[in-house]
């Protein structure tokens, strides 16, 4: 059982480092404060405008559209397919999954190509585009590289390695009841689980966590309004 211990261990460290890295930068982005109004215009007037307009920000993209298409197709790509592979996973931590869980599996794989394609569009951008390339740091390319490997182990799980679904769906369901169970040791299954575990502790530290900012990004978030003072989380 050393392995299922390390794996456990791996897991539960990466989990607390997200929640812990959650909510101490979410309450860093509460506590800054924007005296003045700062909307970029045009703006709603209200919260629940403004609150809309956020929403229409992260899941479609209108402003990266209107400065760079080729980029918003990129992050478009990858947006998607990343949200279609996370609906899929939601199988293996769910010991009855519902309909629509189900009915998105077929799709979920789809999604893992399309998250492919996304990162290579955006790692071609990184590496072709000069003044790209000139503002870009060892660790933009170090966060494409990593979503490349689990995206990449995943898919040859899924087409080419398969793993024993239901030891893996086991094991899950045994770290939530603290009573270890035997892992499937594909080496593919072990490399993706320890990359998405990687992934998800440096996540709260990382310029991945983007869309958390947007929710309290003064430009994005604040209503229309001229009145001086006002305060954005009245």
């Amino acid at each position: 059982m050393a392995a299922e211990l390390a794996m456990a261990a791996i897991l539960v460290v990466a989990a607390s480092a997200l929640l812990v890295g959650l909510t101490l930068r979410i309450v860093l982005y509460a506590r800054t404060p924007a005296p003045l109004p700062l909307a970029t215009t045009p703006a709603p007037t209200g919260r629940v405008g403004a609150a809309l307009r956020v929403g229409r920000e992260i899941v479609l993209f209108p402003s990266l559209w209107g400065a760079d298409k080729p980029l918003w197709l990129a992050a478009m790509l990858f947006h998607l397919g990343l949200a279609l592979v996370l609906a899929r996973h939601l199988r293996y931590v769910i010991e009855i999954p519902p309909a629509w869980v189900v009915a998105l599996q077929g799709p979920g794989q789809l999604g893992g190509i399309l998250m492919m394609a996304g990162l290579v569009l955006l790692g071609l951008r990184r590496t072709l585009i000069r003044r790209v390339r000139k503002i870009s740091r060892p660790t933009d390319y170090g966060w494409l590289l990593l979503l490349l490997l689990i995206g990449g182990s995943g898919l040859a799980m899924t087409y080419r390695w398969h793993t024993d679904i239901i030891g893996l769906k086991a094991f899950l369901a045994g770290l939530w009841r603290l009573d270890l169970v035997p892992l499937p040791g594909d080496p593919a299954l072990i490399a993706h689980m320890v990359l998405a575990a990687a992934l998800i502790a440096l996540l709260p530290v990382s310029k991945l966590l983007h869309g958390f900012a947007l929710v309290f990004s003064p430009s994005r978030a604040s209503p229309d309004s001229t009145r001086l003072g006002e305060r954005r989380h009245g």
